[in-house]
Order: structure tokens, then C-alpha cells, then sequence
């Protein structure tokens, strides 16, 4: 009795994240899957499961981040690639309920920018911003952040075969867009921008680090077997010619 009482506190949430993820046409899903992988693992489902494999953790995090899917209509969105994603709600009924969630994930896509994602997707940004206390965007997701106008006065960075197309879109903008990045962090830690696609994994990667601790990103590293990069290394900044 007392093992399972001590397996069961350990796999109990003494906290537990909101996570909205902004899905519309388009999307790149591993924009979003990937850091889902990371941080989702650790959701309250995952940790009731009688068999859940986090038991095995030794640096568990304290904290479960429960995934949700916001778009424009909860029919399927139809992503770049892969298989339709169903929303589990949409920004209208999530303004209108007055939900606030406590991280937003914005990932790119071909239609990642803020002239074509529906106008909704931005409102719902704008409102959930104030409240939220972290807001993440991976590849051309900056290019839709900069149209909410949260960007401005900030550090980002995007996807870099885009880059100079998203910089001199957003030219009249206060933003510093950083060309040699893997991501960037804001110094109040609020906003975390990455670089293309598989660069929301790094980022994701490091956000776990700082909210757990290094061990416990470490350990995950090792159980997903993925080899994580820092927020300067940036080979495709040269590919790409940007620096």
C-alpha cells in the first residue's frame, strides 16, 4: 500500500499548464507536434494512467502542461502535410467563455502569416496575451505573431528560407529580428520565438529545462533520443545567406 501511495504522489501535478495550440489551414504539423512530444508527455492524462511509463522518471516534473486545439471552426483542419487535426474548440468560443490559458503555441505553415490566417486567430492572441505567461511561436508563427503587434519592442527570430520576406513585411515594426538564431527567449521570458519547423523542438527543449530543470530535460532527451541544439546554433542563417 504505502508503494502505491508514494507512486501516486509522484505522478500527481502539484501544478498544471493551459497550453493552447492555434491551428488553421495549412499548418505544418511537426511545427507543433514536436514540441507537443516534448511538453504534452507530462499531461494530466499521461500521468493517470496506471501504467505510465513517467513512473520510471527520476526527475519527474512537479508540473502537468494539458494541450488543447483552438481554430477558426472546429472542422478539421487541414494541415500542409499529413493528416486532418480536429480542434477541440474555437478562439470565439474560448474569447466568448472567458478561458485563459497559461502558454500559447503558435506554429508556421504555407499560409503562416497574418494577412491569411483568419482574423479570429488574432483576436484570440491579443486577448489571451495579458493573462498568459508564455507564448511560443515556431517557424513562420512570429510572422503571425508580429501582426497582433506583440512583438513589438521585442527579439525574435522566424524561419530562415522566409526570413527576408517576413523582415520586410514587418520593416515599419519595432521588432530586431535576430538572423542567426535557433530561437530566442524575451528577458521577462514571456515570449519564445524559434526558427524553422524543427527548431520548436530545441526550443521546446529549453522552456522544460527552465521550467524543470536540466535533469529532467536531460532525461526526457534521452527517453525520446533526440539530440537538442543551444539558441545560437544556427547553421541555415548562412545557408539561407543572412549573415
Amino acid at each position: 500500500m504505502s508503494n502505491t501511495i508514494s507512486l501516486a504522489t509522484k505522478l500527481t501535478a502539484k501544478k498544471t499548464y493551459r497550453l493552447a495550440v492555434c491551428l488553421y489551414p495549412g499548418v505544418t504539423t511537426l511545427d507543433y507536434q514536436g514540441p507537443i512530444e516534448l511538453l504534452g508527455l507530462f499531461s494530466t492524462t499521461n500521468r493517470a494512467k496506471p501504467d505510465s511509463f513517467l513512473q520510471s522518471f527520476k526527475h519527474l516534473p512537479e508540473f502537468a502542461i494539458d494541450p488543447e486545439y483552438l481554430s477558426h471552426t472546429r472542422e478539421p483542419v487541414i494541415p500542409w502535410a499529413g493528416p486532418p487535426a480536429l480542434p477541440t474548440g474555437t478562439y470565439t468560443e474560448a474569447i466568448n467563455a472567458g478561458t485563459q490559458f497559461d502558454i500559447i503555441m503558435i506554429p508556421g505553415g504555407t499560409t503562416g502569416s497574418p494577412d491569411l490566417v483568419d482574423r479570429s486567430l488574432l483576436e484570440f492572441v491579443k486577448h489571451q496575451a495579458p493573462g498568459a505567461k508564455h507564448i511560443f511561436t515556431i517557424c513562420t508563427g512570429s510572422w503571425i505573431l508580429a501582426g497582433t503587434g506583440l512583438l513589438n519592442g521585442e527579439r525574435a527570430t522566424s524561419n530562415k528560407a522566409l526570413f527576408k520576406k517576413i523582415t520586410e513585411s514587418t520593416k515599419d515594426m519595432n521588432i530586431t529580428w535576430i538572423p542567426k538564431a535557433r530561437f530566442v527567449i524575451n528577458n521577462d521570458k514571456k515570449i519564445w520565438t524559434s526558427s524553422g519547423v524543427t527548431a520548436g523542438l530545441d526550443m521546446a527543449n529549453a522552456f522544460l529545462e527552465y521550467l524543470a530543470g536540466p535533469e529532467s530535460a536531460k532525461e526526457l532527451g534521452a527517453v525520446i533520443e533526440m539530440r537538442f541544439k543551444g539558441a545560437e546554433d544556427d547553421e541555415f542563417a548562412s545557408v539561407h545567406g543572412l549573415v
